[in-house]
């Protein structure tokens, strides 16, 4: 019915996805996306060029479907990939950009052939699913890897490069390795706010400068694995001029909605959110945090119950204010326990009921030369914007 571009990863994916779709807008083409989770409506999983889904659709489709969903009791993750496929093709989109849930080769998304398969990177998480080291985890979104469809690889170390090039040969399937063609060297921010990443092509030994609205350190990665899988695309003939590029690079927030990565909530103190939540995530927005300029550091952080705290809680800086939390899931770790955890690392701070109190005391104890880091978890996250209005 459309084409499509499946892209899997443990970190990063939700990124190239929303990067991957600004520029198909900016080119003309009206584009599905579909993402997962979402932070503050369920409707943000599905859009169409940047528009949510309509409540009626949502309503509408399980209406219709109440007796499939009856006879089959499809999980909730499965139900929102039918939905998804389904709104696409009435929409008559050109392109959809699907996300993976998680891993690949058992994910519900994992029922299409795509025009191109992009794995962003490999690390652990979701190991009680995916496996417990990062090969056996590479197998797992591998299962992507479709028969002769080329496919885009990110940061990868050597052993699941090695275990995901093995599958796609086996597969026939063209691979491109991001580090082949870009090499992010480094950042800086403009006075709005955009990020000018300096990039080098490790063939020619050209640099480029690519503006671009996320401002994550972590989003040179993800930038390096986007203009890879465009410049293949645009070998499959699409047409993704240079000034669509430059254009949907420089508002991916704005063209799709994306929030909840490094997002900037305030000044004077600095308020930032992000929502790392394993180690490799929360280790690259904690080098970030390390390096802003601040003078008292202030952490507001809550994490589900099913993350091993023990990786995750040595990456956390020791000269912060801690202000323990909970999110609203039933999945959240409780305070007190947390709190008693971060202890065992030298971290410190009181505990809070909820995001919206564990922030506020941040807010109040924070002088304008400081800086409030909030995140561990994307349900806290999602619980900050809602407090502070976003929708």
């Amino acid at each position: 019915l459309y084409p499509t571009i499946h892209v899997a990863g443990t970190n990063g994916k939700g990124s190239v996805s929303h990067m991957l779709a600004a520029v198909l807008q900016q080119a003309g083409y009206r584009t599905g996306l579909y993402t997962s989770p979402h932070l503050l409506d369920f409707r943000e999983r599905i859009r169409i060029n940047g528009i949510p889904i309509p409540e009626e659709e949502v309503t509408g489709f399980v209406e219709d479907q109440r007796q499939v969903i009856n006879r089959i009791s499809p999980s909730f993750f499965e139900m929102t990939v039918a939905m998804a496929f389904d709104y696409f093709a009435r929409g008559k989109v050109d392109v959809a950009v699907i996300e993976t849930g998680l891993g690949g080769r058992l994910d519900s998304t994992n029922i299409i052939t795509p025009a191109l398969s992009i794995i962003t990177n490999i690390s652990l998480d979701h190991m009680e699913f995916l496996g417990d080291d990062e090969i056996t985890i590479a197998r797992e979104k591998g299962g992507i890897i479709k028969k002769g469809v080329p496919l885009v690889l990110g940061h990868t170390s050597e052993e699941t490069e090695q275990v995901l090039t093995g599958m796609a040969s086996r597969m026939n399937a063209p691979v491109k390795l991001a580090r082949e063609y870009f090499e992010p060297l480094f950042r800086t921010v403009d006075t709005e706010g955009i990020s000018l990443i300096r990039i080098n092509d490790p063939g020619s030994g050209e640099l480029e400068s690519w503006k671009c609205d996320l401002a994550g350190d972590y989003q040179m990665e993800n930038l390096s694995t986007t203009l890879t899988a465009i410049g293949e695309l645009q070998q499959m003939g699409w047409n993704l001029s240079l000034e669509a590029l430059k254009k949907g690079l420089a508002s991916v927030s704005s063209s799709t909605g994306l929030l909840g990565r490094w997002q900037v909530l305030g000044v004077n103190p600095r308020s930032i959110c992000d929502t790392a939540h394993n180690r490799s995530g929360v280790k690259a927005v904690m080098e970030q945090v390390s390096q802003t300029p601040r003078k008292k550091l202030h952490m507001v952080w809550g994490m589900v119950s099913d993350k091993e705290t023990g990786t995750i809680l040595p990456l956390l800086p020791q000269d912060a204010t801690y202000y323990f939390t909970c999110s609203s899931v039933p999945r959240s770790l409780d305070e007190k326990t947390l709190q008693n955890r971060a202890r065992e690392h030298g971290l410190n701070g009181d505990t809070f009921p909820g995001v919206k109190e564990a922030y506020r005391a941040a807010v109040n104890a924070a002088d304008e030369d400081d800086m409030i880091f909030t995140g561990g978890s994307t349900f806290v996250v999602a619980d900050l914007l809602s407090t502070l209005g976003y929708r």
